[in-house]
């Protein structure tokens, strides 16, 4: 089971990893942007929107809202507004965070998917799928970039972390 401690540093690693992401592809063009990729939600747009997605719909779910419906993944939304949106969704999921008690981790509640059909999990296991399925995504979105000969992030945690000895 997770801890809200260890939810937070893996939070704020996928927050970085998706800033990164984001910011190596702000000078694509809509062409590379949009182009299906045959991976996930196909283009490189629809990817971060998924994400994004994936992260708000969760955190209501979190918040106990019976979600029906996954929102629209098909909108032109600039690159540039995707990132001003995932910033405001991690400040909205971070004050969650905050003001959560631990304890609140283990208990179960009810969830409604995307198909409409409800389930129960607790509230720890739904924070570790958003940050699974983020990651999932983000390894997506690495791909694409690559395959579209765009700069890519390194992404590795240790990237992150780690500090040079001198």
């Amino acid at each position: 089971m997770i801890d809200l401690d260890t939810a937070r540093v893996l939070f704020e690693y996928t927050d970085w990893s998706t800033h990164e992401l984001v910011s190596c592809s702000l000078n694509l063009s809509d062409e590379q942007l949009d182009r299906d990729m045959q991976v996930g939600p196909g283009s490189l747009r629809r990817i971060f929107i998924h994400i994004y997605n994936g992260e708000s719909v969760w955190l209501k779910r979190w918040q106990g809202n019976l979600e029906t419906r996954w929102p629209s993944e098909s909108e032109p939304t600039p690159v540039k507004d995707l990132l001003e949106r995932f910033e405001r969704e991690w400040l909205e999921r971070d004050r969650f965070l905050t003001l959560l008690p631990p304890a609140d981790l283990v208990v179960p509640q009810n969830y409604r998917d995307s198909k409409g059909s409800v389930y129960r999990a607790t509230l720890g296991n739904m924070v570790m799928q958003t940050i699974m399925h983020t990651k999932h995504h983000q390894a997506q979105a690495c791909n694409v970039l690559k395959r579209l000969g765009a700069r890519w992030p390194e992404l590795d945690y240790m990237m992150r972390v780690r500090q040079a000895v001198v």
